[in-house]
């Protein structure tokens, strides 16, 4: 029988993370051992029994095999939550591409153990008598420290070190007789920092409307009857998704199972959180980028132990080592913050599904403007559709929306980034002291070109994408390489008033104050908002109402509620629809009904003004009208056409070289050894390798080959091929 070998982690602290040893499987346990199992082994010179986790199983040997010990046994106390986040890492590098120490890194999120807070306590095993004969000896013999501690001992029982140390004015000298003699002991006690102490509990439960509860009780339904599924909660923006999510926490919870609600880093405000904790107090935790190294660790350590049942936070929360997960929770599904851009290049969408059906959990996708993936996955019985069609408040309706054509407004010689219309209004909203929302869509902004008379962007004749305009002068398809130099006028209507396309939230905020002197306006961006708290900050004094204007990017769209904005105005509707992404219509199509979501919320109607140049585009016309199913037909019949996601899986090879001559090489190489797969597979699709969207980052050239088929384990046969070639470059993959 062949050998078989096991690679073993040792010592699972973080920062050891990528020392393995390596150990053959006796035959007793051969087919019994797999990635993540804990296991016994030999260990040393001494041959001492350690404990240690599988993190990959192999058939070859790293030295002499007659070196190598054997494996003593399998732990057989259960699987623990790191075993089970080992053997996710695993799944995680064979489906992403990464090597199993970068993916181990993922899932083990903190690198090196902080040093733990504590809190001394002075106790003492002694009687009140005995007490009182220790103070009288003391007296005597005029230690007035050791009079002044027995004394507070008698009274108190128990005296804290700090008290002690400070108050009572005791030394460590002092008191190392009395711990030594048995009189005392000091007591050290952990203290974790908990980031979301602040809130006060009050456990209010909101009434349900009808469809909230009929959702809410299709899931517990199941969950009761032990049914595991994948949901998709689809409701419009107000429509109370948050109470859902807190119903069925609430089943879960009583079942004596862990939560885990991932929140988009830009929505996981104070505002989102206070909701939970108030709803569930002390059993809530959350990690997010601002957290200190001390403040993570104590969470996940707290995790571990089984001292929170929820954990609330971005992607990374996801690896939270409960060992009853139950529930995993995402919020705004479609969000792009959930794709790691760093290897392993994982989607937590995905990631989700695995941990879930590992740990026999359920998955709640909720969103108003879901994936186009998930929502095709729920129209075919694959995921459990939940549908929340109106908003939570009875008195809360949609705002009315209402289109400006800003080829319009400057052949009216109106030259302003705003509207007449949206000037109107805002006037309107500070002599009624109700608040106004300024969002400028520069999510997936790119330098393109467009005309001001007609709308229209340049686009690549072969990819309908738009052109990337560099500073050569050229504009360039980063899906097909077509190039072309910029025209002296539009193609479509021959004006000449053709130009790149860009403006910032300063440049707003300056204008604003010029043109509305008396109003207060605050501005929310990564400038305003780098210091931390500052998110929390801006919010909540909008919130308060000491604000009549807030201006800003996506950040401040995304799950707020304020009650008393009436009007909202996108800017410039147009900027994320001409990104080089074949994603482009579906994320404007998402912020833009995001950020008409914001306006109405209260008891005041609402209203929302899309400025943009191209009124007729369907993203645009179904966001205004917040029609997400007609959106949804028109998009996936263009992804149809084009051979794009979902219809078809496609795989990004991503080639970066400091050398132009040897990236070029290479990325022919890359090509020639996928050509021979279309050969076996028809309907295989190659493109490129084409340069990247930003083709030199810090004198690194970059190119990316595109390969598209339908079915994703032939791409996946693919990328192990390319893995294996000896290349002068680096490479990077990505699926979608």
């Amino acid at each position: 029988m062949a050998e078989e070998f096991a690679n073993i982690i040792i010592d699972i602290s973080h920062e050891k993370v990528d020392r393995t040893f390596q150990y053959r499987i006796p035959d007793a346990l051969k087919g019994r051992i797999r990635v993540g199992e804990l296991v016994n082994i030999p260990f040393g010179t001494g041959n001492r029994l350690r404990k240690g986790y599988v993190v990959e199983l192999t058939d070859t040997a790293e030295y002499d095999s007659s070196r190598i010990k054997e494996i003593a046994g399998i732990e057989t106390k259960g699987v623990s939550a790191k075993a089970q986040l080992i053997e996710l890492a695993w799944w995680m590098k064979e489906r992403y591409g990464s090597t199993m120490n970068q993916a181990l890194k993922t899932v083990l999120p903190v690198k090196e153990k902080i040093r733990q807070e504590e809190r001394k306590i002075i106790r003492t095993s002694l009687t009140k008598e005995e007490l009182e004969n220790r103070r009288l000896e003391a007296e005597r013999k005029h230690y007035k420290a050791r009079e002044r501690l027995f004394s507070a001992l008698v009274d108190m029982g128990k005296v804290p070190y700090e008290l002690a140390t400070g108050h009572l004015n005791l030394t460590a000298s002092t008191l190392k007789p009395l711990i030594d003699r048995g009189d005392i002991y000091v007591e050290r006690l952990a203290v974790y920092r908990n980031p979301v102490t602040e809130y006060e509990i009050c456990g209010k439960e909101v009434e349900l409307n009808e469809e909230q509860k009929k959702a809410a009780d299709c899931f517990k339904e199941d969950y009761r009857r032990g049914k595991r599924e994948t949901y998709l909660l689809h409701g419009i923006t107000g429509s109370g998704k948050t109470e859902v999510y807190m119903e069925m926490m609430e089943q879960v919870l009583q079942e004596g199972k862990q939560v885990i609600v991932l929140i988009p880093e830009i929505s996981l405000t104070y505002q989102t959180v206070m909701r939970f904790y108030k709803r569930f107090g002390n059993q809530v935790s959350v990690i997010n980028s601002r957290l200190s190294k001390g403040e993570r660790y104590d969470q996940f350590e707290r995790a571990e132990k089984g001292e929170i049942q929820i954990m609330i936070g971005p992607r990374s929360a996801l690896f939270t080592p409960f060992s009853r997960l139950g529930l995993i929770i995402i919020d705004e599904e479609q969000e792009a913050a959930y794709k790691s851009e760093i290897t392993p290049r994982y989607h937590a969408r995905e990631v989700a599904a695995k941990r879930a059906y590992m740990a026999e959990a359920s998955l709640v996708l909720g969103s108003a403007t879901p994936s186009l993936e998930s929502y095709e996955k729920a129209l075919t019985g694959e995921y459990r559709l939940l549908t929340l069609s109106g908003r939570a408040k009875k008195d809360s309706v949609l705002a009315d929306t209402e289109i400006v054509d800003l080829r319009e407004e400057l052949k009216s010689g109106n030259r302003s980034i705003f509207s007449r219309r949206l000037q109107e209004l805002i006037e309107e909203r500070l002599n009624r002291r109700e608040q106004t929302i300024l969002f400028i869509n520069r999510r997936g902004y790119a330098n393109f070109m467009s005309c001001r008379s007609c709308g229209k962007a340049l686009k690549c004749p072969h990819c309908d994408v738009s052109l990337t305009l560099h500073r050569n002068g050229n504009l360039k398809c980063h899906y097909c390489g077509f190039e072309m130099r910029v025209p002296q006028s539009c193609p479509s209507c021959r004006s000449p008033y053709i130009a790149g396309f860009g403006t910032g939230t300063q440049k707003i905020e300056e204008i604003t104050k010029k043109m509305y002197p008396m109003a207060r306006v605050l501005r929310m961006d990564m400038d305003t908002t780098s210091k931390k708290g500052g998110h929390e900050e801006i919010l909540s004094a909008f919130s308060r109402g000491e604000a009549d204007i807030l201006i800003g990017t996506q950040m401040i769209v995304k799950g707020h509620d304020f009650p008393n904005v009436t009007l909202v105005g996108i800017v410039a509707a147009d900027l994320s629809l001409h990104a080089p992404d074949f994603t482009c219509g579906e994320r404007t199509f998402q912020l833009l009904t995001q950020a008409a979501g914001r306006a109405g919320r209260g008891k005041r109607p609402g209203h929302v003004v899309i400025q943009t140049y191209m009124p007729d585009h369907y993203s645009i016309q179904y966001a205004a009208e917040q029609n997400y199913e007609k959106f949804y037909e028109t998009e996936m019949a263009y992804r149809k056409m084009l051979h794009f996601p979902p219809y078809r899986k496609m795989l990004m090879v991503q080639l970066s070289s400091p050398e132009e001559e040897k990236l070029s090489r290479a990325g022919d190489r890359l090509r020639s050894e996928t050509e021979p797969f279309g050969t076996q597979e028809k309907e295989l699709e190659i493109i490129g390798p084409v340069e990247a969207s930003i083709y030199k980052v810090n004198d690194i050239y970059r190119k990316i080959l595109y390969i598209k088929h339908g079915n994703y384990d032939i791409l996946l046969k693919i990328r192990k091929h390319l893995e294996k070639l000896d290349l002068p470059v680096q490479l990077q993959y990505d699926l979608q």
